[in-house]
């Protein structure tokens, strides 16, 4: 691990409150306060939208996909200009910008075209902003724009490029570095730029989940961060590994969501790790008594038994080396024993907490990319594809509801967020939907904005920020 490089005067980072900046109801963070999707502030919210229709302000942007933050005068979002990693500080009031800085770039990494160098969403305070590029490292400035402190990270091996954004308390940032091999969660002292510490995630591969914050009796808070058929928790002081759950998908990307000391945390990897159209994988030593042609010890793609799981040769060669040794077969089976599903698990305790803390599965139309919603008691779960939405009792997992989202039939990448009794869904193509607080599917307005949307939107006061791949709007009502 390389050392932060110092930039500029040193910052004296006061501790604001007892609880974790990203906790404080601001939306400083990716889907806002703790990961929720839920703005307490919201009052008055527009319910329809369009290019010249309750528009407070626009802004064109270069492409990112990253999700807009607020701090209480700017608007923090990063993007590619023209090959440079760029992060933009916006006035939230005027939609001007108040400051662009550039990140150095060492390298470029082939990514999935569904991701996109500037997909971390920045964390932010009333002082400070940190942002991620996967082809650069964090960076920290302060809100005139002086940056404070870089620290080079990576070169990283994802298969679909990295996705994790950073989050804050008043020590220090940190971050989740999930890859096909070598993942790990490293926390990083705000004031100086310098790891406080690293803990490796071994299980970890392909991972995209953004951790949220627990708080236990004892008063220690703890990050709470999905990934490889765990959902671990680490203590933030020094990273040990406190409690963890298994059972979680082999492939997660949506952030937990915490209420009440329960997590929901959905995982979606396959087609085939669906209940019911699961593949028995043979063990590695009858896979090369039957299958080792040249004797090599080692499964090479001609090589790979035909069946339904011969298509996952290059995910589970984790090195890339064009042949499955033991450890990558034992990978491949687990991979394919692991389940899809809508997990809810209660927070809390010592080691492993199986079979104590799990409280309830789902296992139908999970999706992959839309982080779930809890509002007014009600679960709301979107699926990837022809919007698709179940709710669900929160408490029991029973089912209330499932349809689509009428006149949006459209693929979804931004999770659902919600405040001032709406709920609001941003499709892949720009089509937004307003559900009211409850549960029917029955919306309030459908508005068709024209233009593709990958990054969720923030929610402050009376004004909903929305960010497409040209622009950035502010919402608010008009009339």
């Amino acid at each position: 691990m390389k050392a932060a490089r110092r930039i500029g005067v040193a910052t004296v980072l006061a501790l604001a409150s007892a609880l974790p900046a990203q906790r404080d109801g601001a939306w400083s963070r990716f889907r806002g306060p703790n990961g929720t999707g839920i703005a307490t502030s919201a009052v008055d919210l527009p319910v329809k939208f369009g290019v010249d229709e309750n528009v407070v302000w626009k802004l064109e942007l270069p492409l990112g996909h990253s999700s807009p933050v607020l701090s209480a005068a700017h608007v923090f979002v990063t993007a590619v200009d023209d090959g440079a990693l760029c992060t933009y500080c916006i006035d939230r009031k005027t939609g001007e910008v108040a400051w662009r800085r550039e990140a150095p770039r060492p390298r470029t990494t082939s990514i999935d075209k569904r991701n996109n160098a500037a997909s971390p969403t920045p964390a932010v305070d009333e002082d400070f902003v940190c942002v991620f590029f996967p082809d650069c490292g964090m960076l920290a400035y302060d809100h005139s724009g002086e940056e404070l402190w870089q620290l080079p990270l990576g070169p990283f091996e994802n298969e679909y490029g990295m996705g994790a954004s950073p989050v804050l308390d008043e020590e220090r940032v940190y971050l989740p570095c999930d890859q096909n091999q070598g993942s790990y969660l490293v926390a990083v002292d705000r004031g100086s730029g310098e790891q406080s510490w690293r803990t490796d995630r071994p299980r970890a591969t392909s991972g995209h989940c953004t951790p949220v914050f627990f708080r236990p009796e004892d008063g220690t808070d703890q990050l709470v961060l999905p990934g490889s058929f765990l959902l671990d928790a680490y203590d933030v002081r020094n990273g040990a590994r406190a409690w963890w759950v298994d059972g979680l998908a082999f492939e997660m990307k949506s952030v937990p969501v915490l209420r009440d000391g329960i997590i929901y945390i959905n995982g979606y990897a396959s087609p085939l790790n669906q209940p019911g159209n699961q593949v028995e994988v043979p063990t590695f030593a009858e896979v090369i008594a039957e299958n080792d042609a040249d004797g090599d010890g080692l499964v090479d793609k001609p090589e790979m038994p035909k069946s339904r799981a011969a298509g996952f040769f290059d995910f589970v060669d984790l090195g890339k080396d064009g042949a499955l040794d033991e450890s990558d077969w034992d990978y491949l089976r687990a991979a394919l024993a692991s389940q899809n599903g809508m997990l809810a698990i209660r927070a809390g305790g010592e080691g492993n907490v199986t079979e104590s803390n799990s409280i309830w599965a789902y296992r139908r139309s999970v999706p992959q990319l839309p982080s779930p919603l809890i509002y007014g008691d009600v679960l709301y779960m979107l699926g990837d594809q022809g919007g698709l939405l179940t709710t669900l009792d929160p408490d029991s997992g029973k089912r209330l509801t499932r349809g689509r989202l009428r006149d949006a039939i459209d693929s979804y990448y931004a999770s659902p967020v919600a405040g001032d009794d709406k709920v609001y869904f941003v499709s892949e193509h720009g089509l937004i939907t307003v559900l009211p607080k409850g549960g029917s599917l029955d919306a309030i307005a459908v508005s068709d904005l024209g233009e593709n949307c990958y990054a969720t939107p923030a929610i402050d006061g009376r004004h909903l920020f929305l960010r497409t791949t040209k622009r950035l709007y502010c919402f608010g009502r008009q009339n």
